[in-house]
């Protein structure tokens, strides 16, 4: 028979505790003030950065859904097995994505170099703010190009296995809020479609046609964050390439031996 606390007496403190976290405790990531970057990567625009959910944005408030239907036959958690493990080669060819080589679990920092068009790349990262078996969601630092989450999942319905990556988002400054207006939202839905159509691909889904649909969720523009432009990682960016060109030129040529 089992134990009843209310006639065996009070429940000790460590049994307190357990009894008082959810069931998914630990697919969560610890609390973190700044993210640190322990793989010796560099992390530039990363390292002692703090996080940005869409309350910390400066834009309007979007929310973008990409998804695909599969054989119900696929098994949700194969699909994120697969999508966590090989995260970074769905990505486009431009775009690089440096995380763990396994897969990706709670707390793990990954290292992201992103071109934004014209020959202009974006050095930024993503936090692994929660992890399980049929879905997984990152959060963006100060600087990156949005301030948000972008939960990617997979569920079984009666008939089909819908695989979807949903952003939740703010652009993180004025400067990103004019390039999101200017092309840069256009970017956002290319770079996503692609990568679903890279997934449904290795899961062997030819053709594979991804359906998107976005919903501005707040038209406000958040003034009091303008601020946050100091942190932008594009011109970061810039200007860590230029002075680093720079430095590279000043050094002296080798003599002869």
């Amino acid at each position: 028979m089992s134990e009843n606390p209310a006639t065996e007496g009070r429940p000790s403190a460590a049994q307190a505790g357990r009894a008082s976290l959810p069931r998914n405790a630990a697919n969560w990531a610890a609390k973190v003030d700044r993210l640190a970057v322990v793989d010796g990567g560099g992390g530039l625009n990363v390292a002692g950065r703090r996080l940005t959910g869409p309350v910390q944005g400066f834009g309007k408030m979007w929310r973008k859904t990409y998804w695909i239907e599969l054989s119900p036959e696929v098994s949700p958690r194969a699909v994120i097995a697969t999508w966590k493990g090989h995260f970074g080669e769905f990505w486009p060819q431009a775009s690089h994505f440096k995380g763990p080589l396994t897969s990706l679990s709670p707390g793990d920092v990954a290292l992201l170099d992103v071109s934004v068009g014209g020959g202009v790349r974006l050095s930024t990262g993503v936090f692994v703010l929660y992890a399980d078996e049929e879905s997984f969601t990152l959060m963006t630092p100060q600087g990156h190009m949005f301030a948000g989450w972008i939960t990617f999942s997979a569920e079984r319905s009666s008939t089909v296995t819908i695989v979807q990556a949903q952003v939740l988002m703010r652009a993180n400054d004025p400067l990103y809020e004019l390039a999101m207006a200017f092309g840069g939202h256009r970017k956002e839905d290319q770079f996503w479609i692609q990568t679903m159509t890279a997934l449904a691909q290795r899961l062997g889904v030819v053709p594979a046609v991804v359906q998107t649909q976005t919903v501005c969720v707040d038209r406000r523009r958040q003034w009091g964050n303008a601020r946050q432009v100091w942190h932008n990682s594009m011109v970061r960016t810039m200007m860590h390439s230029v002075t680093s060109a720079l430095a590279s030129r000043r050094q002296p040529a080798p003599g002869p031996r």
